[in-house]
Parts: structure tokens; C-alpha cells; sequence
């Protein structure tokens, strides 16, 4: 069992002064409050999803941020590195991978294509070839 220190009255005023008045301390908040972020954003993992599952989601995802002014989507799919469809010979290589797939079913999916303005991939920081930067139509 650890024992506990004990605190003197002058530590205690000055830990109590210091919270009063914590002037040297650098707020990261107030100076991020400057900025004003005009985009909205909406990051959606779908990381163990079937491909059905995940065109649907998708299509619900689009649907629903388009009409709440969603400007980005970032939808995480993953590499398809550990995909086990590469053994199946009656498996398209690429179009069984998500990561391929779900930019192809937005492509050919009328109601929710036209909310689209790009997809891409998207930048190293976000997740680079594993992740798909769609940007959506203001409305």
C-alpha cells in the first residue's frame, strides 16, 4: 500500500491560488476557436462489412448526409489485403474488395450519384488506399 503525502498549508494556497488564476497556461481551446471549420465531415468505418452490407449503408449514408449538408464523406474500407475471395476463381480480384466496390456501386447507383460530386482516395492522413474521400453536392 502506497502512503499518501501529506500537503502542507502553503502548498495548499498556492494549489489553490494556481487554480484561480492559471494565466501562464496556454488555452489550445480558445485559440481553436478562431477558425471556423466550414466543412462537415462524416467519417463511417466499414471494416467487416459484407459487400451488400456495405453498398447499403452507403447508400443510406449518402442519402442522409446529403440532406443534413454533409460536405465530406470518409468511409473507411480497409486495403482488402486480408480479403479471402483472391482464392476464388469465379471472384473478380478488385470488385470483391470494398475499397473498389462501393466507388463502383455510387457510380451506377442513380438516386445517390447525383449527390456526388468526386470520389477519391483519400489523403495519407485519413487513411491513404485504405479509405475513400467522397466530396457531396451542397443543397
Amino acid at each position: 500500500m502506497i502512503k499518501k503525502k501529506v500537503l502542507s498549508q502553503i502548498d495548499k494556497e498556492v494549489w489553490d491560488n494556481f487554480i484561480k488564476s492559471p494565466s501562464h497556461i496556454y488555452d489550445k481551446e480558445q485559440e481553436n476557436k478562431k477558425y471556423k471549420f466550414t466543412k462537415k465531415k462524416l467519417k463511417y468505418d466499414l471494416h467487416g462489412f459484407t459487400l451488400e452490407n456495405a453498398n447499403k449503408k452507403v447508400k443510406e449514408i449518402i442519402l442522409s448526409s446529403a440532406g443534413a449538408g454533409c460536405n465530406e464523406l470518409l468511409l473507411i474500407t480497409g486495403k482488402g489485403l486480408h480479403s479471402t475471395t483472391d482464392a476464388d476463381v469465379y471472384v473478380s480480384k478488385d470488385l470483391s474488395k470494398l475499397k473498389s466496390s462501393v466507388p463502383e456501386f455510387i457510380r451506377n447507383d442513380d438516386e445517390i450519384n447525383k449527390y456526388v460530386i468526386s470520389i477519391s482516395e483519400a489523403s495519407i492522413e485519413d487513411g491513404g488506399a485504405g479509405a475513400i474521400l467522397i466530396k457531396l453536392k451542397n443543397l
